[in-house]
């Protein structure tokens, strides 16, 4: 009984940490809400899978030990805390330059299938690129580290965690009322995602972890 208890602490622990790391606001939330209100649910759910993608690429790089090693090596850290910090700057630009043009301007994205795997790459990108997710990731590992049985449950309950969380928001934020207040709010909306993608590109590539 008290080693079941012990694993159920662990889990609970592992998956308390994953979600609130998963459901907190940040650069592929903030993104994923965006595409849904401006381009609609299926770029969004394909922006979402890429994420949930990323996530768990490193996953499972993290459960063979891999990460651990690549992360003893600063200049892996350093390499990519540039790429991370150099792609939420180009976000950054986008979305900024997106808060500028007027409503007419803005023409449709495209749905088909060579425009969604694009869009499927991006949130693949973002994931991969972000530091915090492989030290996250690490992090989670480690508490189910000392059972293998609750280690091969942590990655597939964390896997129905992330897509619950972010498909979610794909589901919500492109409901037509979602949208209708995204389009009056275009412009503000716009330029605080700019806001909040340059400020995370630029903390990243000064940090010094």
């Amino acid at each position: 009984m008290a080693d079941v208890s012990f694993l159920s602490a662990n889990l609970a622990m592992a998956y308390t940490a994953y979600f609130i790391g998963t459901a907190s606001p940040g650069p592929s939330n903030l993104a994923i809400m965006s595409i849904a209100a401006n381009h609609g649910r299926k770029p969004a759910l394909a922006f979402a899978v890429g994420v949930i993608s990323g996530s768990m690429c490193w996953a499972m790089i993290a459960t063979l030990g891999v990460s651990a090693a690549l992360i003893a090596y600063s200049q892996f850290l350093v390499a990519l805390k540039i790429f991370g910090g150099a792609y939420l700057l180009w976000l950054a630009f986008k979305s900024g330059r997106a808060a500028l043009l007027p409503a007419s301007a803005k023409s449709a994205v495209s749905i088909d299938g060579v425009r969604l795997k694009n869009i499927y790459l991006r949130g693949v990108l973002l994931h991969l690129t972000n530091p915090k997710a492989v030290l996250s990731w690490v992090s989670i590992v480690a508490l189910s580290s000392h059972d293998g049985t609750v280690q091969s449950a942590v990655v597939p309950g964390c896997a129905s965690i992330s897509v619950t969380v972010f498909c979610g928001y794909a589901l919500l934020f492109s409901t037509p009322t979602a949208r209708r207040v995204y389009l009056r709010m275009r412009r503000w909306l716009d330029g605080g995602l700019a806001v909040v993608f340059g400020v995370a590109g630029w903390r990243l590539l000064s940090s010094r972890t």
